[in-house]
């Protein structure tokens, strides 16, 4: 018999489990009793320098998530890819909560797969193992065969509606009784995040949603030959099982075991913060779920940009068309040392309120992302940021409203696999040149806004000293400068003389008369500017570079 799955509703699942105080004060009982001998061990011995006492520590760690069940693992699936927040001999244990879980039985799965499919899986099936072979916080994988070719097939854990419906629920109510003890202002909104958080879930546990976000995705990178997505076999799907192509690719845990399948670890960081810096600002269609037990690297590729497969599809968002743009130009406003417009963004996002005024905010986001894109370029991650936030939301009335708590986890989920395959990487290395470059290259309409914004000013004057701040940003700090330059001069060309530039041909006109005078020194200054940038030796070497990197 096949399910049907309501879904999440904070008012109703909470009426439902009040109704239910057999379930519910037990279970509350039961976490907040968990926490506290959590708490207390980990205040006795989390300084100990004895390995045993850690190993032990992280080993009860892990035990106590996975009792717990699948909403508190998915927590810990994202403090599992922060080695900056959680100390290393912890952090290994804590990743096998990625896919590595204790495995339900095995009779349940077959009974499931029948129940759902119609048929045995022996029947279904040429092979099917006796055991999975990978188990993860919400189903299980078998890797069957048909057709001489191997399938994965995900099998949903029992039961698993009614425990998330119900943890979802308890955790959204102690969360708002306990916020106001919370040392953020997150805190004030904190029900509406696991509110998002429950949404997430109750997709995820949705197989058939699953599989139509698998095909959007699929679909969304089919032009990129970099990033592989597994063919969903809708024959063997359903509800409670999903099934597609098997990948033949190693997971990307760690530096080590990537080299011993002599795979190089920089070229998929390269490729992962690409991609997501392709789904927030280009597609506004995300992956919200990117830990290494979900990421596979496959050979082939090249030594700047490997071959990355990504599987389950369940926990996906997106970002509206407004925020997206929104973000593109917060990041501008950085470049720019624009903090009283940066304010402007962050209040148009909801980080902030209407009645917030924003002059005072100038000087504490200068104090906290003053010279990033400056000499401290390479000094600078997300860490750095949220603990420099973490004090200006202290002392601001600044909120993360609940459409973003997705966000951040995907974008924090994905700096940490990053920095597990190099300590010393830095996101923004990468994600400035492509925000620079995006601008540069990018003809929509909404992007031309944005660039015409940073070219000039209110008064239509060219603002040089932004240009070249621009040209930096994607011509100092990317690692391929010459493969740009083209690409760049091309774009500029065809804007140049096309009818979406005509606003950018007036703006250049009126740059030229200040005062009612005909004033050339900006217009000089620019015309050297492109000279030097884009010098025929440098677009040969550029010309080279394409040629070499397609042989």
């Amino acid at each position: 018999m096949k399910r049907s799955y309501s879904k999440y509703s904070a008012k109703d699942d909470l009426l439902w489990l009040i109704l239910r105080p057999w379930i519910f004060i037990p279970r509350v009982l039961y976490i907040l009793l968990t926490f506290i001998f959590l708490f207390l061990r980990i205040l006795f011995q989390g300084n100990s320098k004895n390995k045993n006492v850690q190993k032990n520590l992280s080993k009860y760690l892990f035990d106590v998530i996975t009792d717990l069940g699948p909403c508190f693992i998915k927590l810990g699936q994202a403090l599992s890819t922060r080695p900056d927040l959680v100390r290393q001999d912890w952090l290994t244990e804590l990743t096998n909560l990625q896919d590595n879980l204790p495995a339900f039985d095995h009779k349940i799965a077959l009974k499931i797969i029948e129940e759902e499919l119609g048929s045995p899986a022996n029947e279904l099936f040429e092979e099917f193992p006796d055991r999975p072979i990978a188990s993860a916080s919400l189903g299980q994988v078998y890797k069957a065969k048909i057709n001489n070719s191997y399938l994965a097939v995900k099998v949903q854990r029992p039961n698993l509606y009614f425990l998330i419906r119900r943890d979802v629920v308890i955790l959204r109510f102690l969360g708002s009784f306990l916020s106001p003890l919370l040392p953020l202002n997150i805190g004030v909104g904190i029900g509406e995040i696991i509110d998002e958080f429950g949404n997430a879930l109750f997709d995820e546990i949705d197989y058939e949603k699953e599989a139509e976000n698998a095909l959007k995705f699929a679909n969304l990178f089919k032009e990129n030959p970099n990033i592989f997505i597994p063919k969903l076999e809708k024959q063997f799907s359903s509800k409670r099982v999903i099934t597609t192509s098997w990948i033949d690719g190693v997971k990307l845990r760690d530096r080590a075991l990537l080299e011993e399948n002599n795979l190089i670890p920089a070229s998929f960081i390269k490729t992962c913060v690409i991609s997501g810096l392709q789904q927030l600002f280009e597609f506004g269609y995300f992956h919200a779920d990117p830990h290494p037990g979900n990421m596979f690297a496959l050979k082939g590729g090249n030594s700047d940009c490997g071959n990355l497969a990504y599987v389950d599809f369940g926990m996906m968002d997106t970002i509206t068309n407004s925020d997206r743009l929104t973000l593109i130009k917060a990041i501008v406003h950085i470049i720019n040392e624009e903090y009283y417009l940066l304010a402007e963004d962050f209040q148009k996002l909801g980080f902030l309120t209407k009645e917030q005024d924003l002059q005072k905010l100038v000087e504490p986001l200068k104090e906290v992302l003053g010279g990033s894109f400056g000499a401290e370029v390479g000094n600078f991650n997300l860490k750095n940021v949220t603990d420099k936030f973490s004090k200006l939301m202290y002392s601001y009335p600044f909120r993360v409203p609940s459409r973003f708590a997705l966000i951040i986890r995907a974008v924090v989920s994905q700096e940490g696999l990053a920095l597990r395959l190099d300590p010393e990487f830095k996101i923004l290395k990468i994600a400035y040149p492509y925000i620079a470059k995006k601008l540069l290259t990018d003809n929509s309409e909404e992007i031309l806004d944005i660039l015409i914004e940073v070219v000039f000013d209110k008064k239509g004057h060219i603002q040089i000293e932004k240009v070249e701040s621009l040209l930096n940003i994607l011509f100092r700090d990317s690692e391929n400068i010459n493969s740009d330059l083209i690409p760049v001069a091309n774009a500029g060309l065809k804007l140049f003389v096309s009818k979406k530039g005509s606003e950018v041909r007036k703006n250049l006109l009126l740059s030229l008369i200040k005062d009612e005078k005909l004033e050339l020194n900006d217009a000089k200054k620019l015309l050297a500017l492109i000279r030097d940038t884009f010098s025929p030796l440098n677009i040969a070497k550029s010309a080279v570079q394409n040629i070499i990197s397609t042989v």
